[in-house]
């Protein structure tokens, strides 16, 4: 039998690594960097360039912006105040963020910005942690006013520039009512830069400060946070969005670009730069029930709730519609039948993946899930955004071929 000792067999690895580079060759992803792990072993590919007109290659130690993938490990910080019982669940988020306050909710959620009633109740930090507080990118609102206000308030342009800072980002915010009732249903990644305000408020420090402090720092994730320094800035490749016609629109450079200074408003929802080695690490403390070198981050309890569905069928309608509908986003890869805190997680056997496996993509062609039952971690970077099919495509392959490269 062709067997190695890493869980993993050597025909498996030889066919993953031969299917990232088809991709690559394929000229439709310039570079990436791979990293899959089972147990004690870990692998890693660097295939390709840092630019699409070729370059330095693609290294270990590429740093990549990673959109929604941030959304994990930002949580993290939040559980550790939840752990302190600095934060509690069910306490109305109003003493830190009073522009949250008192909300006004949409009779319809589709219909005019002044036709509310008042929110039945506060909005709570749980509602917060679940991204159910009433607001957030909805795509069955696309086109209605809450939800082009919401669009025009939060930065979403990506022309716009980058984002105000905190206290001015709350205001805009605060001017807006609900689209639907704190805790009734999920809506995307308005949460997760509202929990960053949140921790930042309920401690009196920065946000980044307690997520380096909390988490960055103990698990070793020394290129993770919300800007590149200068003296790793060469690192970074710029970020594509692949145009229809073939080209590749540069969104973001490395110099001068947008992560090469501290951002006036560090984004819990897709703000961070990492590392697969740093992200790994994440990975396998969340495996490890919140223990990293017998070191703890968060309490296993912590690590419990945000890594098992926490929503509602009620709540989820939202997530099932907006990975059902959007093939050309997910591949599938959105069809994780449940949600935690600040992560999908596999509620249903939809696609290769098993029951309980968690983790997140983002919108620069990035993945990066954790699976209990096979206590493996694989994580996928590149700097493609999904205008197009391709990366998405590349992330369902990578996820596919990875899972045939089981030893049972």
């Amino acid at each position: 039998m062709d067997k190695s000792n890493a869980g993993f067999s050597k025909t498996g690895l030889r066919r993953l690594r031969d299917l990232l580079t088809r991709h690559v060759e394929s000229g439709k992803i310039p570079g990436l960097v791979a990293l899959v792990s089972r147990g004690e072993e870990t692998h890693v590919e660097a295939i390709g360039t840092m630019r699409h007109v070729g370059g330095a290659p693609m290294r270990r130690d590429t740093i990549f912006r990673l959109a929604s993938t941030s959304k994990p490990v930002t949580m993290a910080a939040a559980m550790a105040l939840l752990d302190e019982c600095r934060l509690r669940l069910d306490d109305p988020i109003d003493q830190w963020l009073p522009e949250m306050a008192d909300r006004q909710v949409l009779k319809r959620a589709d219909g005019p910005l002044d036709d509310t009633v008042p929110a039945r109740r506060p909005i709570t930090v749980r509602d917060v942690l679940t991204s159910t507080f009433g607001l957030g990118i909805d795509l069955e609102l696309m086109g209605s006013p809450i939800m082009t206000a919401v669009l025009e308030r939060s930065n979403y342009d990506p022309d716009a520039g980058p984002a105000p800072a905190p206290d001015e980002w709350m205001c805009r915010l605060g001017e807006l009512p609900l689209s639907y009732q704190p805790g009734q249903r999920w809506q995307y990644d308005l949460a997760s830069d509202l929990l960053g305000v949140l921790v930042a408020r309920a401690t009196g420090r920065p946000f980044e400060t307690i997520l380096r402090e909390r988490v960055l720092d103990p698990l070793g994730m020394k290129d993770t946070g919300f800007h590149v320094p200068a003296d790793k800035i060469d690192r970074l490749p710029p970020v594509y969005f692949p145009e229809a016609t073939g080209g590749f629109k540069v969104w973001d450079e490395a110099e001068d670009g947008r992560w090469s200074r501290p951002p006036a408003f560090q984004s819990g929802g897709g703000g961070l730069v990492s590392t697969v080695d740093d992200y790994h690490a994440y990975l396998r403390m969340l495996l490890n029930h919140g223990t990293h070198e017998d070191e703890r981050i968060l309490s296993r309890p912590a690590v419990e709730l945000m890594t098992t569905n926490r929503l509602t069928s009620e709540q989820n309608a939202a997530r099932t519609a907006l990975a059902r509908d959007n093939v050309h986003l997910s591949f599938g890869q959105g069809q994780h039948g449940g949600w935690g805190f600040g992560m999908a997680v596999r509620a249903y056997r939809s696609d290769y993946a098993p029951l309980g496996q968690f983790g997140w993509d983002g919108g620069t062609g990035t993945t990066a899930y954790a699976d209990p039952h096979h206590q493996l971690v694989g994580i996928l970077l590149t700097q493609v955004g999904l205008s197009t099919p391709d990366p998405a495509r590349l992330i369902h392959d990578f996820w596919t071929t990875l899972y045939q490269a089981i030893e049972d």
